[in-house]
């Protein structure tokens, strides 16, 4: 078996396992068991328009030359790089809070605003601009990445996972727009402390953020990147490596 993708929060929460052909969603519910212990990594290959795996056996991972995918609206600020703009959709630019103070900008088509947010992870977020296609948007994104961020690296989102959103940095961000609507997201982690980052599959699911997978063995709670996995060969059963344990674990 392969680990050949993931849905984050905002999608259903799963991870995608390959068996030969057949992909198999694994919901990760709080409270569900994980047992896989991590073999090889390789490329996670592609899954077709009918939902079948196309595997591929090249070295890099999580995806090789070949099934590496690239979103040119991601880069773009408002000069489109396809050969012709089809963005001609309503948009939405959207600030979203990190806990405790990263803010970061984002654009996304206004039918997904909520979905998208909790893709990302996102403890708090208000909806600043509504537009008309993707490029307006986007223009208004790079403008207002000259002062906060427009991503946010996997550790910044790990140190949020038991932390609160600063209400006073965040009030004084928002005081900057005409706020359309405000959002306040609950993952229902509820954790007391920051979660050893580690790359596992097994344990009891404690809930997902993001792509961020919370999951509790041995007495330690452990945040795993999810993208992290993908490419891993599996097989049912306990991890056998030796994992960081935090000090609570010890009490």
């Amino acid at each position: 078996m392969q680990l050949v993708g993931y849905e984050p929060s905002g999608r259903g929460s799963m991870l995608l396992v390959s068996d030969g052909d057949a992909v198999e969603g694994r919901p990760l519910e709080a409270g569900a068991e994980l047992s896989y212990a991590l073999g090889e990594r390789h490329c996670a290959g592609t899954i077709d328009e009918d939902g079948d795996h196309v595997a591929c056996d090249r070295p890099s991972a999580p995806y090789c030359e070949f099934h590496t995918s690239t979103w040119v609206c991601a880069r773009c600020t408002g000069s489109c790089l396809k050969d012709e703009i089809d963005c001609y959709e309503e948009h939405a630019v959207y600030i979203a809070a990190f806990a405790p103070d990263t803010f970061k900008v984002g654009v996304t088509k206004s039918r997904r605003l909520e979905t998208r947010l909790r893709e990302q992870g996102a403890d708090r977020a208000a909806h600043v601009h509504t537009v008309s296609n993707g490029r307006i948007a986007r223009e208004l994104e790079a403008d207002i990445a000259s002062w906060l961020v427009d991503r946010v690296r996997t550790p910044t989102k790990v140190a949020s996972l038991a932390a609160t959103v600063d209400e006073s940095a965040w009030d004084d961000v928002l005081a900057e727009f005409d706020v359309i609507d405000r959002f306040d997201f609950d993952y229902g982690l509820g954790l007391e402390a920051q979660p050893v980052p580690e790359t596992i599959a097994s344990g009891t699911v404690v809930g997902v953020k993001g792509r961020l997978l919370v999951l509790e063995t041995g007495g330690t709670t452990y945040a795993v990147d999810m993208r992290d996995l993908v490419g891993y060969d599996v097989t049912v059963g306990e991890t056998n490596r030796n994992l960081q344990s935090s000090l609570g674990s010890f009490g």
